[in-house]
């Protein structure tokens, strides 16, 4: 019966991930496929560059919202006596990662979703709030400085693995979290190849945080 309760809360966060957030508010909102416009990606960075702040905000949100619940599911499990405290991890690292894989792959979108870095920053929530915020205050300081979101994204990501490997919080990391870290690090550059490249280039879009006024603007 644990099995069985195992394999549908896996689906349910397979589930949970594949919601195409960025592809449901631009048809329903805008009357658009946001994988037809701006650089063709489903997630909220195209969303921020196609539609504005308000909806890139919103598809941001509701995609990090993700993550997070896919990887609490496994507390209910915990609750319910299905798993043991000592498995609680492993089970939120498989959940959260699951509903990375559907952000991915969305079975709702034909399979092509967005990157899955505001999934992955969810399911970091939810497993090192702490350590989510330093990545969150590290992608905010490259984002301004360089108006680069992929490179915000990458080094926001290196961070996760090289601060749990340094013990920066002052407590002994699981092994298998400092793993995990180092896969999220290494998907995030997977998925952002075509970013890597463009930035090598020169040729990668900026994006602007926070506009200053100008004269011209007066």
């Amino acid at each position: 019966m644990n099995v069985l309760i195992i394999i549908a809360t896996t689906v349910l966060a397979y589930l949970l991930g594949s919601i195409p957030t960025a592809v449901w508010y631009s048809e329903a909102f805008f009357g658009i496929d946001i994988r037809k416009k701006g650089s063709g990606n489903a997630g909220a960075t195209n969303t921020f560059r196609v539609l504005g702040k308000r909806a890139g905000t919103v598809v941001m949100l509701i995609d990090v919202l993700k993550g997070y619940t896919a990887t609490i599911l496994s507390t209910l499990l915990l609750y319910f006596d299905v798993i043991g405290a000592h498995e609680l991890l492993t089970f939120k690292l498989v959940f959260g990662m699951v509903a990375v894989i559907g952000h991915l792959f969305p079975v709702f979108a034909e399979f092509k979703g967005g990157k899955g870095v505001a999934s992955l920053l969810g399911m970091v929530l939810a497993i090192h709030p702490e350590l989510a915020a330093v990545c969150i205050g590290i992608f905010l300081i490259v984002l301004i400085a360089s108006q680069y979101v992929s490179l915000g994204s990458i080094l926001a990501a290196l961070a996760f693995p090289v601060l749990l490997i340094l013990n920066a919080f002052g407590k002994t990391e699981s092994p298998l979290l400092i793993v995990f870290g180092v896969i999220v690090f290494l998907t995030v550059v997977i998925t952002h190849k075509k970013n890597i490249s463009r930035l090598l280039q020169g040729k990668e879009n900026r994006t602007r945080l926070i506009r200053f006024r100008s004269k011209d603007d007066e």
